[in-house]
Order: structure tokens, then sequence, then C-alpha cells
């Protein structure tokens, strides 16, 4: 049986990984709307180019 330490170090790491989960959501669904709203921003910056056509293309 684990110690008590290991159990409260795999609730950090499953809280940390649920929140970075969360946030790259977040910052794929806000930047697919940005650049559905704003045709002029494709090629301004090629991360968000890239992130865009992926989510476009998982759809």
């Amino acid at each position: 049986m684990p110690a008590p330490h290991d159990l409260a170090q795999a609730d950090v790491i499953d809280d940390v990984t649920a929140r970075r989960s969360t946030a790259i959501d977040r910052f794929t669904a806000s930047v697919t709307h940005l650049l559905d709203e704003r045709a002029d921003l494709h090629g301004v910056h090629p991360m968000a180019d890239l992130v865009y056509d992926a989510v476009r293309w998982s759809a």
C-alpha cells in the first residue's frame, strides 16, 4: 500500500494536470473564436494559425 504522502503527491499531480488541461482547452477555444470573428488576423501569428487549423481538422 502506498504511503500517505505518496497519495497526497498524486492528488497534487492530478490537480495540476486537470488545471493545465482546462487552460489548454480555454486557450484553444479562445484562439478559434478569435480567428473565426477576425479573418484579418490569419497569418499574424503562426502558432495561432496552427491551433486554428488543428481544431478545424479534428472537427
